[in-house]
């Protein structure tokens, strides 16, 4: 159960490294599809693995939660036994979700108080509880309860969010650190760094973080509708104070470029729901460039999809086919568009690794950055 930080690409920040779990091996940079309800989206999980070739994915607490609740997830031995997916899995503690409620959630210091989205019922997440939940779920890596500020916000507010953010993670601790795995395998425990986006608070969060010494530090609060170059300043900000043996989870982040850039400024781990999310909306994501199959231009193409993926579907399809199948609603029109960008986005950091172990990282970067850019 620890990182190991292999290489660091020369003219770069980009790292290679290993996160060994109990359930499996995850080689870094990592991109984890967002399996929010105990599935990714359009997509099977034999998908996921086959074709995409995730190592671990991701899970919601506040989700499972509700639905279908810890008391059926515990009764099939944890998310695993439920699911059927074997090899590791990340739960967000529900913080996001919490921000994402503001008409309907009352922060306080013992926890939140929020309204189900479902049905309206009232219910209480502490950073106790919430590490509780996250043992019934089985998750392999489990995150702190925190607070995720909007933006834009004021100064005083991020400031008083994160020392509560801090105080909740050392709840958190000492909840980990008096329970025990339910499943025979054991969990890690992640950190949260806020501050929104100011220099000083980011600062001040991640060294809080940093002494701390767990094996994996996230960032979160960003690409929460910020500016880019915000975006991309306050990562490496906060990168040069985490320490470098621990692993580097930006959470929530993003398209094609925003995971070359931020590789490029030493983040190890990513999540997004936009792969299967503008997948199921027509977006294409290529090692050429973007497609939107929607476009006329496609109505009649009869060549594949993309002869280089790792995708059976995107070999096999003409562009002509997904274009129908995307313009009258059809399931299997989403899976084999959703699938498509999981596997492009698994192929992007994957050869970022090849290229950061033999330092030819930011040369490639930039030649893919053009590329990925354009609009076909």
């Amino acid at each position: 159960m620890k990182y190991e930080l292999i290489h660091t690409a020369r003219g770069s920040s980009a790292r290679a490294g290993r996160l060994t779990l109990d359930r499996g091996i995850v080689h870094t940079p990592i991109f984890m599809p967002v399996g929010t309800q105990a599935a990714v989206k359009a997509c099977t999980l034999e998908d996921v693995e086959t074709h995409v070739g995730a190592e671990i994915i991701l899970g919601n607490t506040y989700h499972l939660y509700l639905r279908p609740g810890t008391e059926v997830l515990q009764s099939q031995g944890g998310i695993h036994g439920f699911n059927q997916w074997k090899k590791p899995v990340l739960t967000d503690s529900g913080g996001y979700q919490v921000y994402s409620l503001s008409n309907n959630r009352k922060i306080k210091e013992q926890g939140v108080i929020f309204q189900s989205h479902i049905d309206g019922s009232r219910h209480l997440f502490t950073p106790e509880n919430v590490i509780d939940v996250q043992r019934k779920i089985g998750a392999d890596i489990i995150m702190a309860f925190d607070e995720c500020t909007p933006y834009p916000c004021e100064y005083q507010y991020a400031k008083k969010s994160m020392h509560l953010t801090h105080r909740w993670l050392d709840r958190c601790m000492e909840r980990f650190g008096t329970t025990e795995a339910l499943y025979g395998k054991r969990q890690l425990l992640a950190p949260i760094v806020q501050g929104s986006v100011y220099d000083d608070l980011r600062k001040m969060s991640a060294e809080y973080i940093a002494q701390k010494g767990l094996p994996i530090n996230a960032i979160g609060g960003l690409s929460v509708g910020e500016p880019t170059e915000d975006l991309y300043h306050h990562t490496a900000l906060v990168c040069e104070v985490l320490p470098k043996p621990n692993a580097r989870y930006l959470m929530g982040v993003g398209t094609p470029e925003n995971l070359l850039e931020c590789i490029d400024r030493g983040i190890d781990m990513f999540d997004c729901v936009l792969p299967t999310r503008n997948a199921r909306h027509g977006t294409l994501y290529t090692s050429e460039g973007r497609i939107n199959i929607k476009n006329k231009k496609w109505q009649y193409d009869e060549s594949i999809i993309d002869s280089q993926s790792t995708s059976p579907y995107s070999r096999k399809y003409s562009k002509a086919y997904l274009k129908h199948l995307i313009h009258t609603g059809e399931h299997f029109g989403k899976q084999i568009a959703s699938v498509h960008n999981l596997c492009f986005y698994l192929w992007l950091v994957k050869e970022a690794r090849k290229h950061i172990l033999n330092d030819s990282f930011r040369a490639w970067k930039n030649d893919m950055m053009e590329k990925i850019s354009r609009k076909l």
